[in-house]
């Protein structure tokens, strides 16, 4: 048996071997105040397991963002080295022909393939450029996502009211002291 059910059942009993109905209710509003208090108590161990297992999910939800912007920007570092290596082959291509022209006598070839080479070169750096800016973005979203986090771990994670067991039983005997004055008078 729980302490609550022993004490429900004492007081039962001193209740029907009391004489005064003052007594009697006054051990009813004691055995009130016992039941109040563990239900008190009750809630907050509900509360509580409960702020647990929402933090732990949205640690869950972090970890699922930041793997899904992680595979994000795999696929786009892959997509853009294939770029690249098509570009540098096509820039290889565009040389050799230019080379073989060149041999052939044709000087106009010369400025035809240094304005492609220039071309490649731009294009290489907007490329370096292009990829440092989307590795800034994809640090500052994995950022981001971290603070927001944080900010709904922090709003998960209030106080809970826990019940004071000194503090119960002294509001509870004056609730019975003030139930024994009222129906003594």
């Amino acid at each position: 048996m729980s302490v609550r059910e022993l004490s429900v059942i004492y007081i039962r009993e001193e209740v029907i071997d009391m004489c005064s109905p003052q007594a009697g209710m006054a051990a009813l509003v004691s055995v009130q105040g016992a039941v109040d208090y563990f239900g008190k108590q009750q809630q907050a161990k509900a509360q509580q397991a409960a702020q647990a297992r929402d933090i732990a999910l949205e640690r869950r939800r972090l970890g699922r963002e930041q793997t899904g912007q992680l595979l994000q920007k795999s696929q786009q570092e892959i997509a853009e080295a294939r770029k690249a290596e098509q570009m540098a082959l096509e820039q290889r291509a565009i040389e050799s022909r230019g080379i073989v022209a060149m041999s052939e006598g044709a000087f106009t070839q010369e400025a035809v393939q240094k304005d492609l080479i220039a071309q490649y070169g731009r294009i290489s750096e907007a490329s370096i450029k292009q990829k440092q800016a989307r590795d800034l973005g994809f640090q500052l979203a994995t950022e981001e996502a971290g603070y927001r986090s944080q900010q709904e771990i922090a709003r998960l994670d209030r106080p809970i009211y826990r019940p004071n067991l000194g503090l119960s039983l002294l509001e509870t005997g004056v609730k019975a002291a003030r139930t024994y004055r009222e129906f003594s008078s």
